[in-house]
């Protein structure tokens, strides 16, 4: 298994707090509990770096994370569940949209989609907001170890037939697809 160095940067609020940096960096969107925490960690392989939970919607902040000097993530807070005022939710969405349409290291972005579920109507709206900005996509399926084998290439197809692009499958359980994804990225920061 590739080994790669990553570390926890900082957290930030919105785009006025985020690190200097000229690597390229991947946000990630998803709804809550779909994975992206997972995600960080298996690519690091190191289970305790991005702080997950069972309770949607803990992530509040933008979180960087650095990998190898080669590219940076930056875990944003999940869509759907979390149980915040509007107030908070309107913030938290002005606060994003600055980030997401002014951050100059953004290579691509990267929505999480949980194989176990259809797509949601938040995730095709988010889909929609990328596309009218035109900002470069691309998708990651999570939980695939949730589903069969069988079924993988029927999900990854359904996904691809509603979003285009790549479509990668990602498991954080036992590391499925992880080698490659991480190829993935380093491709797109070439």
């Amino acid at each position: 298994m590739q080994q790669i160095n990553a570390s926890f940067v900082i957290s930030s609020e919105k785009l006025s707090g985020c690190p200097e940096s000229i690597l390229p960096e991947f946000p990630l969107l998803g709804r809550s509990n779909v994975g992206k925490s997972s995600f960080i960690n298996a690519l690091a392989n190191n289970k305790k770096l991005a702080k997950t939970s069972n309770t949607p919607g803990k992530t509040r902040l933008i979180n960087f994370f650095n990998f190898d000097n080669e590219f940076m993530i930056a875990d944003l807070p999940g869509y759907g569940y979390a149980k915040v005022s509007k107030e908070a939710q309107a913030k938290w969405q002005k606060y994003l949209e600055e980030y997401l349409l002014n951050r100059k290291q953004i290579k691509s972005t990267i929505q999480f989609i949980d194989a176990r579920h259809e797509i949601q109507k938040n995730d095709y709206q988010m889909r929609e907001w990328v596309n009218a900005y035109n900002l470069p996509i691309f998708t990651v399926v999570t939980k695939i170890d949730y589903i069969s084998r069988g079924k993988i290439s029927k999900v990854i197809s359904d996904i691809k037939k509603e979003f285009g692009g790549e479509v990668l499958p990602f498991s954080a359980v036992d590391g499925f697809y992880r080698e490659k994804t991480i190829e993935y990225l380093l491709n797109l920061c070439q």
